[in-house]
């Protein structure tokens, strides 16, 4: 049996979610993640509503190919949030078989976010989600420890932690403090590779995450040692981030399906 990976839409963010379903199944994932809200005001993003015939096209689409929808993403916990007016957000992408939300912590007031969050994971309950917490150098929960104590002070049962193996590397995290977590801390791992001159500053920091990163294997990131730091046993979501403007986004997304199944093969999975 042929492992399970999928991708994130970040790495073809200019296909609708029909195309990028169709081109990512032709590549051989098996799930995809969906950019339901933008990252900032103008940004890419493909929400859809319940009954919609937009939406059921889409659900339609995803069972004809035999693709799962992993995740909906990016929901920022900033100062201000409402976490409520998230709701149909949420219920639109649990009828499309979602398994998880995906967030950011942007509030400097741990305490608040912590609380932001915990109310998140009480939302995302209702629908049957997960609630992942990406941390990124240049935001407020900027390393592995911060998201992990995010998650451990909401308390919730559906609370957890996406690692993305850039953003690992960049914050000056290693994949050896995987391997110190309790088993249900990181739920999912996001595989790139990058070069070994980290950014100068934030700004740098960001256009690599977002258009600079390399294809698995062409780079210096520990991968391998990143996936044999999860827990065995249990079922910790594998997916590629791979935008890689200067490809052609089918070649884009046959290479991450490539690059990603050597870098497990590598890893012994």
């Amino acid at each position: 049996m042929k492992p399970q990976i999928g991708v994130a839409h970040l790495t073809a963010l200019d296909l609708n979610p029909g195309t990028f379903v169709k081109q990512a199944a032709k590549a051989g994932f098996s799930s995809v993640g969906l950019r339901v809200v933008p990252v900032a005001p103008g940004a890419p993003a493909y929400p859809t509503k319940v009954g919609s015939a937009e939406h059921l096209e889409l659900r339609r689409l995803l069972e004809s190919e035999g693709m799962e929808l992993h995740d909906i993403e990016f929901i920022q916990i900033k100062p201000d949030i409402d976490v409520l007016s998230y709701e149909s957000i949420l219920e639109a992408g649990a009828d499309l078989g979602a398994r998880a939300v995906t967030v950011s912590g942007d509030d400097s007031d741990f305490a608040r976010l912590t609380k932001n969050f915990g109310e998140m994971c009480d939302l995302a309950a209702r629908f049957g989600l997960r609630v992942d917490i990406e941390f990124m150098k240049w935001r407020h929960v900027g390393t592995l420890q911060q998201a992990c104590a995010v998650v451990d002070g909401a308390g919730k049962t559906n609370g957890a932690v996406l690692v993305d193996a850039l953003h690992l590397s960049r914050s000056g995290g290693t994949p050896d403090q995987l391997k110190r977590l309790r088993s249900d801390m990181v739920r999912s791992v996001q595989l790139c590779d990058a070069a070994a001159q980290a950014p100068r500053d934030d700004e740098a920091t960001i256009a690599e995450a977002r258009g600079g990163r390399l294809f698995p294997g062409e780079g210096v990131l520990p991968l391998v040692e990143l996936l044999r730091a999860l827990p065995s046993g249990r079922d910790t979501a594998i997916s590629v981030e791979m935008p890689f403007p200067s490809l052609e986004s089918e070649a884009r997304l046959e290479l991450a399906w490539q690059s990603a199944m050597a870098t497990l093969e590598r890893a012994g999975n």
